[in-house]
């Protein structure tokens, strides 16, 4: 996500614990794992309500220590794709680890029901949810004279951390090239570099060990949010990047094409507005900036919002509202993440009327389900 991150006090030794990741994975000059093909046959299931097909383009969330009644009725009755979690959600690993086994049960219930979709930003540094590993930063990974090793480090680390609370989305790492420092992302250490080919180096790397341990990726946030001021946070108001087509193609867009090549599952794209691109959309509103991503770059994972509770979309409407604007220009998965069950029910609510009304494309709308869905199935 792009908002500003819930802060988790750095260690005083940033290389500790490393050198037992790297036993545990054998990483050290591993080369990158196949991307899993979809198994078509995992992802039939039962006829679907209007409510069920819906939900499964959406990502609840909740507040405090103990999920809702509401939430694990939503996992119970096939109305969500999964959930994210954040800090305020975590207690400790055994905590969250039986939060998360709760919620596999109740999804276990459900027949032909694939893995739920269990997530969070688990960046590095003082980007993270959980405790323990990655304790690095991606800028103290791209300032490291072993870049590319120490980003298989921190990859690993976030992915088996995560997993071993059963999660199996991460929504990292952070592919921003940003231009100056103390902008908006290298004030929280998120950005590897100023130079793209590193960006997209580590960024690589850091995908293939975590996705090698069974935990999808996500690169975000497309088309790159580098060029953002340190006063220009999507989460707090609407932001507008002058930055020109060829700088974007050129440098920001770069590391894209390296996750893409090395299997990223997921990309995230930003709420900011890239005139160069559309002059008038924020990027995960904007068809054009979609394009970018399908069309220009060749991706064909799994598309997912930024927080739709962001106040960069205060003009488009309520959640729901925001939800279906999303959904109807190629977002697959919907980020609702104000930690406020009902914010998840009105995305599905809107989406399912949206379907039933026909203003929001069914063929289109299924199209990105199925995405979802193989991406669910690979995971466990």
């Amino acid at each position: 996500m792009s908002s500003t991150p819930e802060p988790l006090s750095r260690r005083d030794a940033l290389l500790a614990g490393t050198a037992a990741v790297a036993a545990g994975l054998g990483l050290a000059g591993s080369a990158a794992a196949a991307v899993p093909v979809p198994d078509g046959s995992r992802t039939r299931s039962p006829a679907l309500t209007p409510a069920q097909r819906a939900g499964q383009c959406v990502i609840h969330s909740y507040a405090g220590l103990t999920p809702p009644a509401t939430l694990m009725d939503a996992i119970r009755e096939r109305r969500t794709a999964g959930v994210i979690f954040f800090g305020e959600n975590i207690e400790s690993l055994s905590q969250i680890g039986d939060v998360v086994q709760e919620m596999r049960e109740a999804n276990a219930l459900v027949p032909a029901g694939a893995p739920l979709l269990l997530m969070t930003d688990q960046e590095g540094g003082m980007v993270r949810r959980l405790p323990g590993e990655p304790v690095l930063s991606a800028k103290d990974v791209g300032a490291s004279t072993e870049r590319e090793s120490q980003a298989r480090l921190t990859g690993g680390g976030a992915g088996m951390n995560l997993a071993g609370v059963g999660m199996n989305v991460n929504l990292a790492p952070v592919l921003d090239v940003h231009r100056r420092s103390g902008d908006f992302t290298d004030r929280y250490e998120r950005s590897y570099s100023k130079d793209h080919v590193t960006v997209g180096a580590c960024g690589s790397a850091f995908i293939t060990a975590q996705q090698t341990v069974g935990v999808a990726a996500t690169a975000k946030h497309f088309p790159g949010l580098g060029a953002a001021s340190a006063n220009q946070n999507t989460d707090l108001g609407p932001v507008t990047l002058t930055t020109s087509g060829a700088t974007l193609r050129g440098v920001d867009e770069a590391p894209y094409r390296a996750a893409i090549s090395a299997g990223t599952k997921l990309v995230m794209l930003s709420w900011a507005v890239y005139r160069a691109l559309d002059a008038g959309l924020p990027a995960g509103l904007s068809p054009a900036v979609v394009g970018e991503l399908r069309d220009g770059l060749g991706f064909t994972g799994v598309t997912i919002t930024d927080a739709l509770e962001a106040k960069a979309l205060a003009s488009y409407g309520s959640s729901g509202e925001r939800a279906v604007r999303a959904a109807a220009v190629g977002m697959d998965l919907l980020l609702c993440s104000a930690r406020d069950v009902a914010q998840g029910e009105q995305a599905v609510t809107a989406l399912t009327e949206a379907l039933a009304a026909g203003t929001l494309d069914s063929t289109a709308f299924d199209a990105g389900a199925a995405r979802v869905n193989a991406l669910r199935a690979n995971l466990s």
